[in-house]
C-alpha cells in the first residue's frame, strides 16, 4: 500500500501552486489543528478571548503567507514544524506589542494575559505548554478517526449502532457491559465481541492513516503514534498497535 498523502504534501502544493484546491487543503489543516493551537496559546496564560484572537490570526497567517515554502518535510514532523511556526508567531506578536506599548500608539496588553481574567493557572513550565499542545494535537487525530468511523457505520446501521460501539472505542466513556451492550443492539453477546474487535482493528488504522499524513516517511508512524499516546495517557486514550483485551 502506497504512504498516504501527508499533510507536507498538501502544503507543498498549496505553496508551490497556490491554486483554489490546494488552498481549501490548506484550510482543512487549520481546521484540523485549531484546537492544539488555541490550547497552547491558553497554556501562556493568555485570556479566553485573547487566545482565540490570536489563534486566528496564526492560523490566517499560514494560509495568506507564504510560511510553508521553507518548510523542509525531512527536517521533522509536521506537528513539530507547527509549533515551531506559533512560537514565533506569538514571539513577534509580542515584540509588536512592546514597539506600540513604547511608541505610545496603543494601550499595553500582554499576550501572558491575567491570571484572575483568565480563570486558568498558566503553566510553570515551557514542558508543559508543549505538552498542552501535543495534547490536543493527539485528540484531534482521535476525533478525525472517530468521525471517519461515524461515517462507514452510518452507511449501513442506525444512528443508535454506533452510540454503543463507540463506548468501547479508546476514546469512549466507560462502556456497559457486553451483555448490557448486545441487549440494546438485539444480537449476541459473542457476535457483539467480534463487532467489537474488528471496530478496534479498524480505529487504529484509521488513526494511523491519521497519523502519516504528519510526518514525512512510513518509518515514523509507530514512534509518532506511541508519542502521541504517551501524552493521552492521563486521559485513558489509546491508539497504538498494542493488542487490546475485550472486556468481560
Amino acid at each position: 500500500m502506497a504512504f498516504p498523502t501527508t499533510n507536507w504534501s498538501a502544503l507543498a502544493k498549496a505553496t508551490l501552486h497556490g491554486d483554489e484546491q490546494a488552498r481549501g487543503a490548506l484550510e482543512s489543516l487549520c481546521r484540523d489543528y485549531w484546537s492544539a493551537v488555541h490550547a497552547f496559546i491558553r497554556s501562556r496564560g493568555v485570556i479566553e478571548a485573547e487566545a482565540q484572537d490570536l489563534t486566528q490570526r496564526f492560523l490566517a497567517h499560514v494560509v495568506e503567507k507564504s510560511l510553508f515554502s521553507r518548510a523542509d518535510p525531512l527536517r521533522g514532523r509536521f506537528r513539530s514544524f507547527l509549533l515551531g511556526a506559533l512560537v514565533r508567531f506569538l514571539r513577534d506578536a509580542a515584540q509588536k506589542r512592546e514597539a506600540l506599548k513604547r511608541g505610545g500608539g496603543v494601550p499595553h496588553v500582554s499576550l501572558e494575559g491575567s491570571i484572575e481574567q483568565s480563570g486558568v493557572e498558566p503553566s510553570t513550565s515551557e514542558a508543559d505548554k508543549v505538552s498542552s499542545f501535543d495534547r490536543e494535537w493527539a485528540l484531534s487525530i482521535l476525533e478525525r478517526a472517530l468521525g471517519r468511523i461515524r461515517s462507514e457505520l452510518s452507511q449501513n446501521r442506525p444512528q443508535s449502532h454506533y452510540t454503543v460501539l463507540k463506548t468501547f472505542l479508546p476514546t469512549g466513556a466507560d462502556a456497559p457491559s457486553y451483555e448490557q451492550a448486545a441487549s440494546d443492539l438485539r444480537i449476541s453477546a459473542s457476535a457483539l465481541r467480534s463487532e467489537v474487535h474488528r471496530l478496534r482493528l479498524r480505529f487504529r488504522d484509521l488513526v494511523r492513516q491519521e497519523v502519516a499524513k504528519t510526518v514525512s516517511a512510513p518509518h515514523e508512524v509507530v514512534p509518532e503514534m506511541d508519542y502521541l499516546q504517551s501524552v493521552l495517557l492521563d486521559k485513558g486514550s489509546q491508539f497504538s498497535d498494542k493488542t487490546e483485551t475485550p472486556r468481560s
